[in-house]
């Protein structure tokens, strides 16, 4: 094992000279994949309506239709879904991803082509390694296997050829045979429905497997984890795994997880590592050790515009190139794919920190934010409220949630936080003072309603008891995968549902 580490880290590291090259010509490598993608969709059915053949520059792109959303493209996708073809990309399309990216009701299906999968998605995975591999020379990540908490749901058949599940159960069944043997567990337990079932199985599996890394949502792999530790007597997971060393997490912030994880696996060799990606493709990957920005992957079959936050809502909005974008301002991403999704508003927001190379953050989501009163609160600035807030009162976040509170007769308007502790502050109202102070610091809009209490007032902060949101998201057939609880939002859906099944907790108690 120890050959092949060598050998699969050596061949991976190869690829560094192709990541420099788009971090040195970063806007020639996106007009390069600009004229592709409009190349081989002109002759779809999607290419023919917007003329792709006249097409000069990105201008033109950018004036021949106005920016999509899932629902403008809903007809064609679900088109495709029934077996039509050349309709919005040219390859044959037979798989399908149902994001699961809210706990909205609503499910929507992203078409995944051949390409996507091996020039994106696939391409994204091999990168994570060789950037791990070559920050990390002394790495054996190949010496072991990686744990992978794929999707909860299994792939399900539309039709005679096209099929759909989680954008992980959709990559785990195609991954090449190699990658397939360094992954844990097998593929039938992987694909289980019932995520309780499935965190039962792999815990009483991969205790006695050699895992070098683990890979998936933060939530979820802390459920499998406190499972082993309870089938095991053990204290944290390196008793468990003496050998683990990368943690490959993404699609929600790390952030109030970070303390978690520090008493989970108590080391300080163990390598952390950011990644985004999404249903709609593979965009992001944590390129330094000491930093969380994470490295813009330009060469993956995505054209990128960036739609600055404060136009979201105009009737035509422009776009920006990577060109012209500015560090520390939010930007909705904008992308056009070799699956077909042409300027398609994927629905998070982004900053930039970095313009050499183009090194990003994610901010947000377009609609999950507060912005009952004027305050337009994001996630970033919760983040960084309840970090600072835990750094001074010793406190650890589980989950959390939050809302506004509307006005009601002379009472100010405010925010209602609900918050289910890991550990809890060592001082509760200083820890609220503190989250109130911080959103001050970070969003002046903020701080301007919060004046002498005129608008807004103190937050109101709820304490969850211990898997609260674990049975929320039961409740709602949420469980697992790719969903993730909603931190802000700007009605009072999430809020008011949590709240009353913690009442309901309460009574149950009582009785």
């Amino acid at each position: 094992m120890t050959f092949i580490n060598s050998l699969v880290t050596w061949i991976m590291k190869k690829r560094m000279h192709q990541i420099e090259l788009f971090i040195k010509y970063p806007n020639e490598v996106q007009d390069e994949w600009f004229e592709n993608l409009i190349t081989s969709a002109e002759n779809t059915e999607w290419g023919k309506k917007y003329d792709y053949k006249s097409i000069e520059n990105v201008n033109d792109f950018r004036q021949r239709f106005p920016i999509q959303t899932y629902d403008t493209l809903k007809p064609y996708i679900e088109r495709m879904m029934k077996g039509e073809q050349n309709v919005l990309w040219p390859s044959e399309i037979k798989w399908f991803a149902k994001s699961s990216g809210t706990t909205s009701d609503r499910s929507k299906f992203i078409p995944v082509s051949e390409e996507a999968m091996e020039e994106c998605h696939f391409k994204g995975g091999k990168d994570m390694i060789t950037l791990y591999c070559n920050n990390r020379p002394e790495a054996k990540l190949f010496t072991g296997k990686t744990l992978v908490l794929g999707g909860s749901h299994q792939i399900n058949q539309l039709n005679t050829d096209s099929y759909y599940g989680d954008l992980s159960a959709v990559l785990i069944k195609n991954l090449p045979l190699w990658a397939d043997f360094y992954r844990t567990p097998e593929l039938a337990i992987t694909l289980l429905e019932n995520y309780e079932e499935k965190i039962e199985k792999i815990a009483q599996i991969t205790q006695h497997v050699n895992v070098t890394g683990i890979s998936g949502v933060p939530t979820w792999n802390i459920v499998l984890a406190k499972r082993l530790l309870e089938l095991t007597g053990k204290d944290n997971l390196l008793e468990i795994w003496p050998n683990l060393e990368l943690y490959v997490h993404g699609a929600v912030s790390f952030t109030p997880y970070r303390d978690h994880f520090k008493k989970l696996i108590p080391s300080k060799e163990m390598y952390y590592m950011e990644t985004y990606n999404a249903s709609e493709g593979f965009f992001g990957i944590q390129d330094q050790s000491d930093s969380e920005e994470m490295l813009l992957m330009l060469d993956y079959g995505v054209f990128y515009e960036f739609l600055p936050l404060e136009n979201l809502f105009d009737e035509n909005p422009k776009t920006l190139l990577l060109n012209e974008v500015e560090i520390g301002k939010n930007y909705a991403l904008i992308i056009s794919t070799n699956s077909g999704l042409w300027r398609y508003m994927i629905g998070d927001t982004v900053q930039f920190t970095s313009l050499s190379p183009f090194r990003i953050r994610i901010t947000g989501r377009t609609k999950h934010f507060i912005n009952a009163f004027g305050e337009e609160v994001i996630v970033d600035n919760s983040e960084r409220a309840l970090k600072e807030a835990c750094a001074q009162t010793g406190a650890i976040i589980r989950e959390y949630t939050a809302a506004p509170i509307y006005f009601e007769g002379n009472q100010s308007g405010g925010h209602e936080w609900i918050i289910e502790f890991e550990k809890k502050p060592d001082e509760f109202e200083r820890f609220v003072d503190l989250l109130d102070e911080t959103l001050r610091k970070v969003n002046s809009d903020y701080d301007a309603k919060r004046f002498k209490d005129l608008a807004l007032k103190r937050p109101t902060v709820h304490i969850a008891a211990e898997g609260t949101f674990y049975k929320w998201m039961k409740q709602k057939g949420k469980l697992g995968g790719q969903h993730k609880v909603p931190r802000l939002a700007n009605n009072r859906e999430y809020v008011d549902s949590v709240l009353l099944l913690m009442n309901g907790l309460r009574f149950i108690k009582r009785l």
